[in-house]
């Protein structure tokens, strides 16, 4: 590809691409420089270093992560927002397996705190698993299980770490069956106990 044209929001773009063909850890500034058929100096005015990339791409990506956790909650509640929220998590975090890695790296507070991005997997979790009736501290509780769980089995699948031949949708929907029960019946918190 020409030099010219090279904005910072095409070397996001690739890199984010590259992340998912190449793996977040392999993805460096050389090899988005390769992509594009520059030298790596041509891209340093569009990043610093390694690290600024990484997080070009878990901006990007959360963007991405969450636009489409969104559309499967929009309109839908309890285990039916659930399904939708569960389904979505799984799809991008298999289909995109670098991206969704950039989106869990610890990014600075600076960063993090004005990630659209971010905030918004923040909001839509929140929103949906809000519906369950659970009251905070609980509700933190209750997401960070939901998370745990969904990041367990996306991030199994995606290195072919199952490997008895039984379906994996057909595990994945008693997967979320179970999150479902454990949400209705999630316990009470300390303070509200006999």
């Amino acid at each position: 590809m020409p030099r010219q044209g090279l904005t910072t929001e095409r070397v996001a773009a690739a890199a984010a691409e590259l992340a998912d063909s190449l793996g977040l850890e392999r993805l460096t500034v050389a090899a988005v420089a390769r992509h594009f058929g520059v030298a790596d100096a041509s891209l340093y005015g569009h990043l610093r270093n390694r690290e600024a990339l990484l997080h070009q791409v878990a901006i990007r990506a959360a963007t991405a992560f969450s636009d489409q956790i969104a559309l499967a909650v929009a309109g839908r509640s309890g285990q039916d927002a659930l399904t939708g929220f569960a389904e979505a998590y799984r799809n991008f975090a298999v289909t995109h397996p670098g991206q969704y890695a950039a989106t869990n790296l610890q990014l600075p507070p600076e960063i993090g705190h004005n990630s659209a991005g971010h905030l918004r997997l923040i909001d839509l979790s929140y929103a949906t698993f809000r519906a369950y009736g659970i009251e905070e501290p609980g509700l933190t509780d209750a997401i960070r299980f939901v998370r745990s769980t969904l990041h367990g089995f996306a991030t199994l699948e995606s290195s072919a770490g199952f490997g008895h031949p039984r379906d994996l949708d057909t595990s994945f929907r008693h997967v979320v069956d179970a999150v479902h029960t454990a949400l209705t019946h999630w316990p009470a918190r300390e303070d509200q106990m006999p």
